[in-house]
């Protein structure tokens, strides 16, 4: 009877922990959104805020956020103007962004991921001209548990900071300086 006892004690701790082994493995987007920040010193990064539970307790998570980008440069000189056509480029291309964050004691991980806009690359701006950003967009954006595979997709964005062909005095204040 006290073998049968010891045995019973033994089963029931061993499915306890399977269960909590199987609640942890349960890893899911709760929500998933994105913006573009558009001032200060990362203007132009799309910033992708998520909430993910299932995670077990005081689990480390590896986050990537991926998918395709693009960003308008040009070159202003030091009167606020755009001097030629040829100072501007469109790059576009794959972006992304990783963090690492962890579970706590809850289970979930609510948080921010920072992706930054596609560079500039090698373009650059003659003597006494100045590199700003025009526009960013940013689709196909993906954000990923890469430890347990779970992932969900958020929206699409764009913004125009300045319209770089048809530039004023009052709309030059809106073109942004890269990070």
């Amino acid at each position: 009877m006290q073998r049968f006892s010891m045995l019973t004690i033994c089963l029931l701790a061993v499915a306890a922990f399977m269960a909590t082994a199987a609640q942890a493995q349960n890893a899911h987007f709760i929500s998933a959104s994105d913006a573009i920040v558009t001032s200060g010193t990362i203007a132009g990064d799309l910033l992708v805020s998520f909430k993910e539970a299932g995670l077990g307790d005081n689990v480390t998570i590896l986050y990537s956020a991926s998918g395709n980008g693009s960003a308008t440069y040009a070159c202003i000189n030091k009167g606020g103007n755009h001097p030629s056509a040829s100072n501007k480029v469109t790059n576009a291309g794959p972006i992304s962004g990783e963090a690492t964050f962890n579970s706590g004691k809850n289970g979930t991980i609510s948080n921010v991921l920072d992706v930054e806009e596609v560079g500039a690359g090698s373009f650059s701006c003659p003597g006494g001209q100045s590199l700003v950003l025009g526009s960013v967009s940013f689709s196909s954006i993906k954000i990923t548990d890469t430890v347990n595979g779970a992932f969900e997709n958020v929206a699409d964005q764009s913004v125009t900071f300045c319209d770089i062909d048809n530039l004023t005095k009052a709309t030059l204040k809106n073109c942004v300086t890269p990070d």
